[in-house]
């Protein structure tokens, strides 16, 4: 059975129990979102149009006014869900939240397209995972708010074309490129979620902290942002992880000892590395030194699957300088060699 990571950006059962006792974490709003300031403005343009377009004394624009449908993408743990609620709440709108993997047929989606309202906004996660049959009914869902349907079978089947209520689709995926090109195209809107600096980050640890009632210190805030992997996701699981070790090791104050005692317990290095990281940097570099590396290799390496690394590890791992992408494969650089001798093994 695999390890949970602490600094993995997967969503964990942890996470997601936290996720029901406390709500008030995920911001419902923009000027409550922390970050990502210029997808924000652009937002918040085009949903403040549509809003003066409803308002509109003409009963004709006033009906066609929908928001576009938008593309988030990026690494994960950046905050598209989250951008997702807070669309639907900026918008006045319900929410309706599925995934690509949990629509298996056409008529699953068909399924969920009829029992929309207008104005309602549909969060699709891992949209990249939609399966071709599935796609090709979003299309003229998405483009002109109908859907085909073919009822019967042989030579007795015809087509049907329901009216479907004006809706917002919210697209989420980390893989752009496994997206298919019409589906793509039906995008009016595409925003790239960009990894926070350690400015932001640490807001959101400070909000975090405040939210959970825990009493923090600006070092151990600032501690604790630097080894986030400049990631929301895991800056609130390395809060609630340290909040733990305070109560029971300490008298509830997270104080910057506390927190380093808690993130030395973690193997959590000051690059927010932890021993998974540093394990495949340094059977990269023991078995091909310098030389480029296929990711496949790497998973038989590690034991991970390639789709892990691809989409946890090695974003950031890029992001610091760690491990470069070449024609041939990945290859570990100097710095992470040399960040690599503080550890014995």
């Amino acid at each position: 059975m695999a390890i949970e990571r602490v600094v993995s950006t997967t969503v964990s059962e942890d996470d997601k129990e936290e996720e029901i006792i406390e709500k008030s974490l995920r911001p419902t709003n923009f000027d409550e979102y922390i970050g990502q300031e210029r997808m924000k403005k652009n937002l918040k343009i085009a949903i403040d149009a549509v809003k003066k377009r409803k308002a509109s004394d003409d009963k004709e624009i006033a009906a066609s006014a929908t928001l576009d449908h938008i593309l988030l993408y990026g690494p994960p743990g950046l905050g598209k869900t989250t951008m997702a609620n807070v669309i639907a709440h900026e918008m006045g709108a319900n929410l309706k939240v599925t995934s690509g993997p949990a629509i298996e047929r056409a008529g699953d989606l068909a399924s969920i397209l009829t029992n929309l309202q207008d104005g309602d906004v549909l969060f699709i996660d891992e949209i990249h995972r939609l399966r071709r049959a599935v796609e090709e009914v979003l299309y003229s869902a998405m483009e002109d708010f109908k859907l085909d349907i073919t009822i019967g079978k042989g030579p007795a089947a015809r087509s049907v074309r329901l009216d479907l209520p004006k809706f917002t689709v919210i697209g989420a995926t980390t893989r752009t490129g496994s997206l298919a090109g019409p589906l793509r195209d039906r995008f009016g809107m595409l925003h790239r979620l960009e990894y926070y600096n350690e400015d932001e980050i640490e807001q959101i640890v400070a909000r975090t902290a405040r939210i959970l009632n825990s009493d923090i210190q600006p070092d151990a805030v600032n501690l604790l942002a630097t080894r986030s992997r400049r990631t929301p996701r895991i800056a609130n699981r390395l809060v609630r992880r340290v909040r733990d070790f305070a109560d029971v090791n300490g008298d509830g104050i997270i104080d910057k000892n506390i927190a380093q005692q808690s993130l030395d317990l973690m193997e959590i290095d000051e690059l927010g590395l932890d021993p998974a990281d540093r394990n495949m940097l340094r059977l990269m570099e023991e078995n091909y030194g310098d030389r480029p590396v296929g990711l496949n290799t790497i998973a038989a390496l590690t034991g991970d699957e390639a789709t892990t690394i691809e989409d946890y590890n090695e974003p950031y791992l890029l992001q610091i300088g760690f491990i470069e992408r070449t024609p041939r494969g990945r290859r570990v650089t100097a710095k992470a060699r040399e960040h690599l001798k503080k550890f014995k093994r």
